[in-house]
């Protein structure tokens, strides 16, 4: 579903990722994981085309996407919850879904939408600035899921966010790609989290993939080992 082949991305003159190679089957939840500072970020912003890449290529489905427009993008399958959540403070809660639908040509938010997050439900007259921090990851969330994507991006979700809403929010994930069937890229600090949903973890430090394993094999003492400091 999501093919990165040879990726490599600057900003400036300074180049960040160093050849990033990562297939994610379709209905696959892959983690990436690494220190601040390491890429995770970049990768994130390259895949959307917020930073452009120098080389490489970025497929979703058959779809070569590299050179397309970030808005573009979108239309062909590859959606994006940026770290800090980024949802629009002053519209309510239903508006901030509905700018995710500009490109399915729906007016409506879907039901089923609503039924993932009921509470953006019973707060979709609300101001998106009012919701506490776990809400407003369940709208930043749900903003992504209007546009009906193919591959979900997500960007340090778990950041700020109290520990029971980063349990419920796992199993919302894995709940999410299992009735739509989409993969699922997130990067992560939180191993706990990413042992939680994911099929496969990966490691990356100073802008290449330096571990890879299979949530049945992962060594969690390694993967811990290059977290820390």
């Amino acid at each position: 579903m999501l093919n990165i082949n040879q990726l490599h991305s600057a900003y400036g003159q300074s180049e960040i990722l160093h050849g990033i190679n990562l297939d994610v089957a379709p209905g696959e939840i892959v983690a990436i994981m690494g220190r601040n500072g390491m890429g995770k970020t970049t990768l994130m912003k390259s895949l959307m085309g917020i930073v452009p890449a120098t080389s490489g290529t970025i497929q979703v489905g058959e779809t070569d996407i590299t050179g397309l427009k970030t808005y573009e993008r979108v239309s062909k399958g590859i959606a994006y919850v940026p770290q800090g959540r980024m949802i629009f403070g002053t519209m309510t809660v239903r508006e901030n879904i509905e700018t995710g639908l500009t490109v399915t040509k729906k007016r409506e938010v879907p039901s089923d939408i609503y039924e993932l997050f009921p509470v953006l439900l019973e707060m979709k007259g609300r101001r998106g600035g009012n919701l506490s921090g776990g809400q407003q990851q369940q709208l930043a969330i749900a903003r992504a899921l209007a546009s009906e994507p193919k591959v979900l991006l997500l960007d340090e979700p778990t950041e700020g966010i109290q520990p029971s809403i980063i349990q419920e929010m796992g199993r919302t994930l894995k709940q999410i790609r299992d009735e739509r069937g989409l993969s699922i890229v997130v990067s992560e600090q939180v191993l706990s989290f990413a042992l939680a949903i994911a099929d496969r973890v990966l490691v990356i430090e100073n802008g290449e993939i330096v571990h890879e394993d299979t949530r049945a094999n992962v060594d969690e003492a390694k993967v811990a080992g290059f977290l820390s400091v």
